[in-house]
């Protein structure tokens, strides 16, 4: 989800008679993230008690800045050299390698973490096969920076994976060519023509891979890996400082401003249109003998380390378990309804943000600084107007507080996820269809919603199973804000691990896959379609 604007206005008021209602809905839904985000400035300055040692504020931001940077380069180079394998190449297994390699998306980090933690445990099985077949001791120390960096690198590489693969699919093999032709090896030429022209797609992939990281709580948090995210939750359920946990939320918001600008900055004035100069695509080669047997292995290892390894470990684990039935059913049918709910919310604002955003940019970047900014910190921001609410209409009851700010939060945090692909497909109807429908008397909103909503519905689509998916798979917001004996799927799994019950932790955990799994299947294949495409044109 690169962070961008559609190509064209969405709606098509007179200027300068009226405020457009488009912009106006824009505008009220990026100006939605300003809530959090202000009660986390006001929390962290008045709040008492609110004095964390410097000492501690620097350990929780070097640690955090040091697993983001490793998982920037793991999640670079995997996805990367995925997506140009299968881009570039044709071998056995190629065309399920390429949507099956964003499945990893519908597996929950911290259910990655403990299938690893488990399995490299002294008394696991992987450690205990290679003591018995090699007589060596397998010592990997997964709780630790170095294991966290792995798990979340398996976890967050499909996101730079599927925008490198619709890079290279959009792109004209004339740059390629060009390269081979002043004598360039195919991997020199692809470093020097072909990745240049990615770096738009390589930037937006980094950026969520790293606003993943510090945004993730249960992975790091079971592995013993101390982040500015864990201090968050921490300093609120255990030293119950709310003022605390604020200011370790402030320089969550403040590290999502500065990735932004960055990404930004990387960005500008690499902004290429490979639909206009792609006269031809580039077709991938034919791979024989051992290197097809290599990027077949290559690719099956990938996937079975970030998918078939961690739900073979849900599946043993759960299978030998008897698992909670009431309870279990309880949290599933909690998980789906703020899943459900909250992708319904955040795709309705969504929608109000893609249809006005051309006409109000700033909407679009508030909204973007939300999604940047992990669901601890927009949690703990909210807890202040929650106060506010409690007071003045007590009668509402704490329950359906929880959950109004429950689906705030969500909808805060992944609604310019959301308006990324909704934005797309606006993009692509035809302005004077818009303005035919204003000729005959529809007003702007009119227009907007008979005629751009219905042809974009492939981008709302892709938009609720987004959220969907990762509201299923959410934990650090769904911990604070919650209502009391309010567990979903994430929370149980959490609840379960904290207490070493990492068997009843597989229930909950094997549940989540396989609920994303299905909308993810469809994400995928999707999104390397137009790849598929591609190739199949003369």
């Amino acid at each position: 989800m690169a962070l961008t604007l559609p190509a064209r206005p969405a709606g098509f008021s007179r200027a300068g008679r009226r405020p457009s209602a488009l912009v106006v809905a824009a505008a009220l839904a990026g100006g939605a993230v300003l809530v959090p985000l202000a009660g986390v400035v006001v929390t962290a300055v008045s709040g008492p008690g609110a004095d964390i040692p410097a000492r501690d504020l620097a350990r929780y931001a070097g640690t955090s800045a040091a697993l983001a940077l490793l998982v920037a380069l793991g999640t670079g180079i995997v996805g990367t050299a995925s997506a140009w394998l299968l881009a570039f190449y044709r071998f056995p297994g190629r065309r399920v390698f390429t949507w099956a390699l964003a499945l990893p998306f519908a597996m929950p980090a911290f259910a990655m973490a403990y299938a690893y933690t488990d399995l490299f445990d002294p008394a696991g099985a992987v450690r205990m096969a290679v003591r018995e077949s090699a007589g060596i001791d397998l010592a990997v120390p997964m709780r630790s920076l170095g294991g966290a960096a792995f798990v979340l690198t398996c976890a967050f590489y499909p996101y730079v994976y599927l925008a490198m693969r619709a890079a290279f699919a959009s792109q004209s093999a004339a740059a390629f060519e060009a390269a081979r032709m002043l004598g360039c090896t195919p991997l020199a030429a692809f470093r020097r023509a072909v990745l240049p022209l990615a770096r738009p797609a390589l930037a937006a992939g980094l950026a969520l891979a790293i606003m993943e990281t510090l945004a993730d709580y249960g992975a790091v948090q079971f592995m013993a890996v101390q982040t500015l995210t864990t201090g968050v939750v921490r300093s609120w359920a255990v030293f119950g400082s709310v003022a605390g946990a604020a200011q370790l939320a402030l320089l969550l918001v403040a590290a999502a401003a500065v990735l932004l600008l960055a990404e930004r900055h990387w960005r500008r004035g690499a902004a290429f249109d490979g639909a206009k100069v792609a006269a031809r695509p580039l077709l991938p080669r034919q791979l024989k003998g051992a290197k097809a047997v290599a990027a077949a292995l290559a690719c099956g290892l990938l996937l079975t380390a970030a998918l078939v390894l961690p739900v073979a470990w849900l599946f043993s684990r759960a299978l030998a378990q008897r698992p909670d039935v009431q309870r279990l059913v309880d949290a599933a049918w909690n998980s789906v309804l703020v899943a459900g709910a909250g992708a319904a919310v955040t795709t309705v604002l969504a929608l109000a943000l893609a249809l006005g955003a051309a006409r109000a940019p700033g909407a679009m970047r508030m909204a973007g600084l939300g999604y940047a900014t992990p669901g601890a910190a927009l949690a703990i921001g909210l807890l202040l107007p929650a106060g506010v609410v409690w007071t003045l209409a007590p009668a509402a009851g704490s329950f359906w507080i929880g959950i109004v700010l429950l689906l705030y939060a969500y909808a805060a945090r992944l609604m310019a996820a959301a308006a990324e692909p909704i934005g797309a497909a606006l993009s692509r109807v035809t302005p004077g269809v818009a303005e035919a429908a204003r000729s005959l008397g529809r007003t702007e909103v009119g227009a907007a919603l008979t005629v751009q909503v219905p042809l974009a519905r492939a981008g709302l689509v892709t938009a609720l199973l987004l959220v969907f998916v990762d509201v299923l798979k959410e934990l650090p917001a769904t911990l604070i804000l919650r209502p009391f004996g309010f567990d979903t799927l994430a929370v149980m799994a959490s609840n379960y691990a904290l207490d070493e019950r990492l068997g009843q932790a597989g229930w909950p955990s094997l549940l989540i896959v396989l609920a994303a799994l299905g909308p993810t299947v469809w994400l995928s294949r999707q999104v390397t379609a137009s790849g598929d495409a591609a190739e199949r044109r003369p």
